[in-house]
């Protein structure tokens, strides 16, 4: 039996537990010979992107002690990430210990068993040892690399940790979920008939539908949970979740598949949390918007999909930055001064160009974006992979050419809240004592960061949602590893559920209500100003609105096309639940006139202001 990877890739194998026998620098040190571990954007640093020996010889070695007897079964080995080196090794023997003086090189009958390894630095390459052996300490002894490179590796052990119930390291680190639900990765196929399983055992609050095709004619499909499902009820926040825009990051995906099926169970056994949100809420899934992608990267198998394959969809396209670029259109608006006279802060329009038939956009996001304008939504994360981390718009930034700078919406605040609503209920994202994935350490940051802080990019979906739309939109990075071991899914579970439950909660923070008029019939699009606030939202075809506030005293104005604007205070408290704020308003006197007159047929006469003035003096002089 094959046995799952160790955990090096997953940081469940602290930096203590990896040793070498020499280094390059510090930032290639064995801390640093992870499977998947990538470089900084300055490889000269402290984050480089493996483990590099200090010399080029036979003699070097990269160690991981288990810290208990562990039945060995493989390795698996990458070469260097990085732009400018070419290094990674071609071949290795493998050696084991229990003492870490005493050790013994495997064979094949007498001859010292050599492993055949990288031909470039990305794709991971796995052995399989003839036979399991038992030891506490396994070293990779490199024998022979690449030409023109260096002795540079990232590794994955393949271990099974043998039964030591005194062992206090494994007691500490174990993590055991209590939830029955199926944990194990899912192709296409076994996520049609999960979705259809659950969807038996929940008929009276799911449904199951797609939003569109991938490029390949595979169903984009989703799950909607609900007390009332297929119908928008009038005051219902809608709320989203979506995972797998780039098809390699499957833990998303798992995530969400695992979340129906606990909903569904939670409302069954009468959990009163879940039954509030599912009766409240209106909850859309939708686990993987990339599945051609998935489908390259599950072929594969968790560990040797490496970093990239599956990303992208079957046309090459990344689809979560595939939007149109709204941000260039409203910043250019403000700054020529154009709002609000010539246009709107909120509901940019989408630009001719991104429509036309050969714009290189994905048919995934063009059906994604159908979606976004159909319903309501109010909030949606994103779940994406390979960080430990919470972002929020704006994810472009807003001076020409800087890769890395602060660009905050208006609704930074709110934005922040939501992040932190999600990182602080995980159970790794703010802990201050783990291990950062790769080279930036969130935690310091309580797990969360402005996007365009982190690396600029144009036309993600998070500020396409936020500009186009009412909806505020994050992205949750879920865990280190894109496509963890099946093994590790439970654990993973755990780590996420609590967050992926407190961030749907979130929808019903700040106001809500009606917009009607003086018959009590709803308006839709009115427009919904906070004062303060230089973004504004609209309502919905039956005249509902919800608007994300934190805690305070708000000014709230509402305006609609032909009626007189309304303003008044709203108040957000403390506790959940968002505050109602109902508005009715009436027409203006001249929108009456006109429809009077359409009504009549008769056109208003616009005399010039001078004959009017005439007419009356005329008038006037006669007496009449």
């Amino acid at each position: 039996m094959e046995c799952p990877p160790m955990g090096l890739e997953t940081l469940k194998i602290d930096d203590f537990q990896l040793h070498a026998s020499t280094t390059k620098r510090y930032g290639l040190g064995a801390h640093r010979g992870r499977l998947n571990i990538q470089a900084g954007l300055h490889e000269d640093d402290l984050y480089d992107g493996a483990w590099c020996a200090g010399r080029d010889d036979p003699l070097q070695w990269f160690e991981v002690d288990a810290r208990r007897l562990t039945k060995f079964t493989g390795v698996i080995t990458q070469g260097r990430s990085s732009l400018w080196s070419s290094d990674w090794v071609t071949s290795y023997k493998v050696m084991v210990s229990n003492d870490s003086h005493t050790w013994i090189t495997l064979k094949n009958g007498s001859v010292d068993l050599i492993f055949h390894a990288n031909r470039e630095k990305e794709i991971p390459v796995r052995n399989i040892f003839p036979a399991p052996v038992v030891a506490r300490y396994i070293r990779v002894n490199p024998r022979s690399w690449f030409a023109r490179g260096s002795i540079c590796m990232r590794v994955e052990i393949l271990g099974c940790p043998m039964s030591d119930p005194n062992n206090y390291y494994h007691r500490r680190n174990e993590v055991i979920t209590t939830d029955d639900l199926d944990f194990r990765h899912h192709s296409y196929k076994d996520m049609r008939h999960l979705m259809k399983v659950v969807n038996e055992m929940c008929p009276n609050i799911t449904r199951i539908y797609n939003i569109g095709k991938s490029q390949s004619g595979l169903k984009l499909y989703a799950i909607e949970i609900s007390d009332n499902p297929g119908e928008h009820e009038l005051g219902e926040p809608e709320f989203r979740y979506t995972a797998g825009s780039h098809g390699n990051e499957v833990l998303g995906r798992e995530l969400l598949l695992l979340l129906m099926q606990f909903m569904c169970l939670e409302y069954l056994s009468g959990n009163q949390r879940i039954r509030h949100l599912v009766e409240e809420t209106r909850i859309h899934l939708l686990p993987s918007v990339n599945p051609d992608g998935y489908e390259k990267a599950f072929e594969v198998g968790s560990e040797l999909s490496g970093w990239s394959l599956g990303r992208w969809s079957n046309d090459g396209i990344d689809i979560h930055h595939n939007f149109p670029d709204l941000n260039s259109i409203l910043w250019e608006a403000e700054v020529k001064k154009w709002i609000p006279r010539k246009m709107f802060n909120h509901h940019v329009p989408i630009p001719e160009w991104y429509q036309s038939k050969n714009a290189s956009v994905a048919v995934e996001t063009r059906a994604l974006i159908a979606w976004m304008e159909k319903m309501p939504f109010v909030l949606g994360g994103n779940l994406q992979g390979g960080e430990l981390v919470v972002t929020f718009p704006y994810d472009k930034t807003r001076s020409q050419g800087v890769i890395r700078e602060q660009t905050p919406t208006p609704d930074d605040h709110v934005f922040r809240w939501l992040a932190f609503s999600y990182a602080s209920t995980h159970r790794l994202m703010t802990d201050a004592n783990r291990r950062a994935c790769h080279t930036d350490d969130f935690a310091k940051e309580d797990g969360t960061i402005n996007g365009a802080s982190w690396h600029t990019a144009a036309g993600s979906m998070n500020d396409f949602s936020y500009l186009h739309t009412n909806c505020f939109e994050l992205s949750m990075y879920v865990g280190c590893d894109k496509f963890p071991h099946e093994s590790e899914l439970p654990e993973e579970w755990e780590n996420n559920r609590e967050s992926l439950l407190v961030f749907m909660e979130q929808v019903h923070r700040g106001i809500k209500g009606v917009v009607r008029d003086l018959q009590g019939r709803g308006i839709a699009n009115a427009i919904i100003s906070v004062e303060g606030i230089g973004h504004d939202i609209r309502t919905a075809a039956d005249g509902d609105y919800w608007r994300l506030l934190n805690p305070g005293e708000y000014t709230v104005t509402v305006r609609a096309e032909g009626y007189s604007l309304t303003s008044k205070k709203c108040e957000v408290g403390y506790e959940m639940g968002a505050t109602r704020c109902d508005f009715t308003i009436s027409r203006t006197n001249m929108s009456r006139i006109k429809e009077i007159m359409q009504k009549f047929n008769k056109q208003p006469i616009r005399l010039p202001i001078r004959q009017l003035q005439a007419r009356r003096s005329r008038q006037r002089r006669l007496g009449t």
